[in-house]
């Protein structure tokens, strides 16, 4: 007898070979920023997909529970810095775990000419300011945030792109 996941219903092999296969959908890898009031965020990101091409819109995947979700919702914007090919210090900086009370953005060059005062980093490949149109909280383990692009800028670069070996862990 096959085990089956609770969570989506797959037999272990079936598992295994669509895992493999959301593994190979590529993604880029971005982060994504906040600030409301005092406070700012920044997360690595990588679900994010264009929607719209009129108006022009975005969506996010954020984990649930992670703690630039209230600065997103309470302001109603976001930012998303998209990094070139291995930029590996942006990278680690904002892959990691940090302290909610420091600014995650000491010692980094900013961008501070923008449309929604979301926190853009200034060396990287592209750059999106958004807002929050919709926040769909789905079933799954990350919420969806749809935001109608502001402002934006292609700087340099190649987009890094991200594939997994599995689609169900990073």
């Amino acid at each position: 007898m096959s085990r089956r996941s609770e969570k989506n219903n797959l037999d272990e092999p079936t598992k295994e070979m669509v895992g493999k296969a959301l593994g190979r959908v590529p993604s880029g890898v971005f982060v994504l920023t906040a600030r409301h009031e005092d406070r700012s965020m920044g997360m690595l990101a990588s679900w994010v997909q264009q929607v719209s091409f009129e108006p022009a819109m975005i969506t996010v995947a954020v984990a649930k529970g992670r703690p630039i979700m209230p600065l997103i919702s309470e302001s109603r914007h976001f930012g998303l810095c998209q990094l070139p090919v291995g930029d590996k210090i942006i990278t680690r900086k904002f892959a990691a775990s940090c302290d909610p009370n420091d600014d995650p953005f000491l010692g980094f060059d900013m961008n501070h000419d923008t449309v929604t005062h979301v926190p853009i980093l200034a060396h990287v490949m592209s750059y999106l300011e958004c807002e929050v149109t919709c926040h769909v909280d789905v079933e799954g383990d990350h919420d969806l945030f749809i935001g109608t692009i502001r402002g934006g800028n292609f700087l340099q670069g190649e987009p890094w792109i991200h594939l997994r070996d599995s689609g169900f862990k990073y």
